[in-house]
């Protein structure tokens, strides 16, 4: 397996417990105790200057005088002592360590230079470490549990999250509900050396891990991270729960679109194209996770219920309809043959309901699961009602009928390849049969809401494996840049004017130059220059303001629309430098830019913003002033495909208004796939810009119109390679 250190780590022989204490309620004791607790079979040297022994072993006082060699160190002591520490841990040639301590990143600027100066020392010394600010890692096969959580059941899940409470949460409810542990627990911290996608590499090259499970609060390297994951999950999935969805403090006053980009819809399409099921309730993530590791995916999207009521079907059904599952009818032959096993009021399209079928004979559920699930038009199999508890309900004699079909059930799965999950009344009694059933690898829940939740996920697992598997186009962040010279002059000359925000005929020059549709505009210094102007273009023109301070053209009354006489032209003139004077005394301006009316169209907005996680981005959606309000719009890390640009339209709500409603005729898609490629092409190619808009671009049948155009730079100046 190919190896950064993480291997060494979680495989380690020997560990140091900096730290190590005589106090129960210490990191640095618990850790001694669970090692011992758990029979690590490797060495464990206790370090404290004021001990001499911890748990009956030696205490060293210092890591140095340890004569023996160490793979990895436990650091628990306060956090202004590890830079010490890690020194001589790089001195003593320890190959990992596993920092505790708080006091870093996290608490701001002071903490974030402290992380820096650790991360060089350990590069320096070529350590890798797990944190700082990390509630441990947990390698299973190797008894080496560094975390201090007891009782963690051995399996097949990998477990990656920065909350030490949340990770309790999830191995706490495998070990009481489930029979699926873990293979690794890593609390990844502030990853200030192993990041994510470094811990995905290896659970992916991992025989002993199946699936792999995160809880995430933010990422160092995002792009890195998905650039991995569309590899991973290729061959293993990947379960996440992101926290801070909210957009709060995410506005920016520079564009729409950064007012726009919350970290949910940013995180979530971009987790969503590299194969990652994204979980927004913790409740679910670990059953999702579950389900994933032990059941074969749904491969086309299609499910079928079968209930003992008609209450928990119809809920059901509701429940999978509104994830997008497809409830298809059963075929003549498969209802023929329900028919021929089930009381003549059993309802047989789909959902299936017993009528009572099983009542005295609850067998009967796995003669209808095989009749079910060999009909081609079905992929899997939600199972809804009171089935491991029969015996319990009406008698005690059904116990060894349901425990029948539990076993041919397990049997089942394993054959066709095709999975069962359970929503059982009876899911916390733990019943032989539903043990049974999670013998085989089929998943039992009390709650008919998560049961759906996993039936989805294996539903858009199966989905995204086989699109993956048909496309040609890998998932990469390759830049294809194609810079111009003339354009870096432009941006070049607002840099040494001090501008970070280009005039709107300079962005425009920009998207022309880039094979993009740019009408003909120039700008008028004087009223009658504006009027001459308005005649070479012919037809009604709008006026806009032409100012490095001013932004927003619209706050300042500095647009007007719909000119075409003379006086009105020159009236127009006067009233938007008038109106901009007024609005910010001190504004250079330029003059206003004489522009040809737009057509009749759709409103569209497209923008890119920097993700402080992803790096680039671009949005889509409806447009124009009412953009902020609406927030129909939809995302995509950089650089996108064709593809992606496409399926960027379908996903604004508001798609329906595109293909033309109530007589309109449908807008040029190619045109705006197009133009989304154009504004990718430029963001890729002038790392100098921070944000991009277009606001609004009239999308028609016959073409678009770029009617407003902004690009801001980033603060400091980046260099075009």
């Amino acid at each position: 397996m190919e190896s950064s250190g993480l291997r060494e780590i979680f495989y380690a022989e020997s560990v140091a417990v900096v730290g190590a204490s005589v106090n129960e309620t210490k990191r640095g004791y618990r850790a001694v105790a669970t090692l011992l607790r758990d029979r690590y079979e490797g060495r464990i040297y206790p370090v404290n200057p004021k001990l001499n022994s911890v748990l009956g072993i030696k205490c060293y006082h210092d890591i140095l005088d340890i004569p023996e060699d160490i793979d990895i160190a436990l650091v628990t002591v306060p956090g202004e002592a590890v830079p010490e520490i890690l020194e001589k841990c790089g001195k003593k040639n320890v190959k990992g360590a596993v920092i505790i301590s708080g006091g870093f990143g996290e608490l701001g600027a002071k903490g974030k230079q402290k992380e820096r100066e650790i991360a060089a020392t350990a590069k320096k010394y070529n350590i890798r470490i797990i944190g700082p600010n990390t509630s441990g890692m947990i390698s299973l096969y190797n008894r080496l549990n560094l975390a201090g959580i007891p009782d963690v059941p051995k399996g097949n899940i990998a477990l990656l999250s920065q909350s030490g409470n949340v990770a309790l949460h999830i191995i706490t409810e495998a070990g009481l509900r489930s029979n699926v542990g873990f293979s690794y627990y890593a609390g990844v911290g502030n990853e200030a050396d192993i990041h994510f996608h470094e811990y995905l590499k290896y659970f992916e090259e991992d025989p002993l891990t199946k699936a792999i499970v995160m809880y995430v609060e933010g990422m160092r390297d995002g792009r890195s991270f998905l650039q991995q994951a569309y590899q991973t999950t290729r061959k293993k999935p990947i379960v996440l729960l992101k926290s801070g969805r909210s957009a709060t403090g995410m506005r920016s006053a520079g564009s729409h679109t950064g007012s726009l980009a919350g970290i949910s819809e940013v995180s979530r399409t971009a987790f969503r194209r590299a194969g990652i099921i994204t979980i927004d309730n913790l409740d679910e993530l670990f059953p999702v996770t579950e389900t994933l590791s032990t059941l074969p995916p749904i491969n086309r999207n299609r499910v079928a219920i079968l209930a003992d009521g008609g209450g928990h079907a119809t809920v059901a059904a509701d429940m999978l309809s509104d994830y997008g599952v497809d409830i298809p009818q059963l075929g003549e032959k498969t209802q023929q043959r329900l028919a021929e096993i089930l009381p003549p009021n059993a309802s047989l399209k789909n959902p299936v309901d017993v009528a009572g079928g099983t009542d005295e004979n609850p067998s009967l559920f796995a003669d209808c699961a095989k009749i079910i699930l060999n009909d081609p038009s079905i992929d899997g199999l939600l199972i809804v009602g009171l089935f491991g508890g029969y015996s319990i309900r009406f008698a005690d004699k059904l116990r060894f009928m349901e425990e029948d079909a539990a076993h041919r059930m397990g049997k089942l799965v394993k054959k066709i390849e095709k999975p069962i999950i359970l929503q059982s009344l009876y899911a916390l009694k733990n019943t032989h049969s539903l043990e049974l059933l999670r013998y085989y690898g089929i998943p039992v829940y009390e709650s008919l809401g998560i049961a759906c939740k996993c039936v989805s996920s294996l539903s858009q697992y199966g989905e995204y494996l086989h699109h993956t598997r048909r496309r040609a186009v890998h998932f990469v962040f390759n830049w294809r840049q194609k810079a111009k010279p003339e354009c870096n002059e432009i941006i070049k000359k607002a840099r040494t004017e001090g501008r970070r925000a280009l005039l709107e005929t300079e962005a425009k020059e920009i998207i022309a130059m880039h094979k993009a549709p740019v009408s003909e505009e120039k700008i008028a210094t004087t009223a009658e220059q504006a009027v001459k102007l308005a005649k070479q273009l012919g037809g009604k023109v709008v006026l806009k303001i032409v100012s490095k301070d001013i932004l927003h053209k619209s706050d300042a009354g500095g647009v007007k629309v719909n000119l075409e006489k003379e006086e009105e032209i020159r009236a127009a003139f006067d009233k938007i430098i008038s109106n901009v004077k007024e609005f910010k005394p001190d504004a250079d301006i330029k003059g206003c830019l004489v522009s040809p009316m737009a057509d009749k169209g759709v409103e569209i907005i497209i923008g890119t913003k920097i993700d402080d996680q992803f790096g680039p981005v671009i949005m889509v959606g409806l447009g124009g002033i009412l953009v902020e309000v609406l927030k129909d719009v939809a995302f995509r890390v950089l650089p996108i495909t064709k593809t992606s640009a496409r399926s960027m339209l379908s996903d604004i709500k508001s798609a329906p208004i595109l293909d033309g409603i109530r007589g309109e005729q449908p807008v040029d898609k190619n045109a705006i796939v197009h133009l989304l490629l154009v504004v990718s092409e430029i963001i890729e190619s002038y790392p100098d810009i921070q944000e991009m808009d277009l606001n609004p671009v009239i999308a028609r049948n016959d073409g678009l119109s770029i009617v407003d155009a902004r690009i801001i730079l980033k603060e400091e100046v980046q260099v075009n390679e």
